[in-house]
């Protein structure tokens, strides 16, 4: 989809900011994307939605189970489960695979215009960015 990387900052003309601050920078432009996406994609969703979709993040697994269950009972013979599993660092818990994988499965099903939400959010913020590129570079 995008990534949030040096190639981004050259593509948004921060390229030059000291190496020592990207990082930092990086990180705050993906909580700020997550923000906007996150307010984005609630808007008309059920109290019931929105604590389905909690769960996930939550990594509460008996609800999460629940909704595999009721949802995409077969979830482990799913290709694309299969992959983002195998995909996996070793470090990551069999929850949090599927936290991920159900949290993507969710979206698809109550915000199919998730992509467009992010795409759509990304080009704002980046708009943003470049408007205010000279005062970031001036204040790193």
């Amino acid at each position: 989809m995008f990534q949030l990387d040096d190639q981004f900052l050259q593509d948004i003309g921060l390229g030059g900011m000291p190496d020592d601050q990207k990082q930092a920078f990086l990180q705050h432009i993906y909580s700020e994307l997550e923000l906007r996406v996150g307010t984005k994609l609630s808007e008309g969703l059920s109290d019931d939605q929105m604590a389905e979709f909690e769960a996930f993040i939550d990594r509460d697994a008996e609800k999460v189970e629940q909704w595999f269950g009721a949802h995409l009972p077969n979830y482990s013979e799913q290709q694309d489960y299969q992959q983002l599993k195998a995909g996996a660092p070793e470090n990551v818990s069999a929850l949090d695979v599927l936290c991920e994988y159900g949290s993507l499965k969710w979206l698809e099903l109550n915000r199919p215009d998730y992509r467009q939400v992010v795409a759509g959010e990304l080009e704002k913020l980046k708009g943003e960015i470049a408007a205010n590129r000279e005062a970031i570079l001036g204040g790193a």
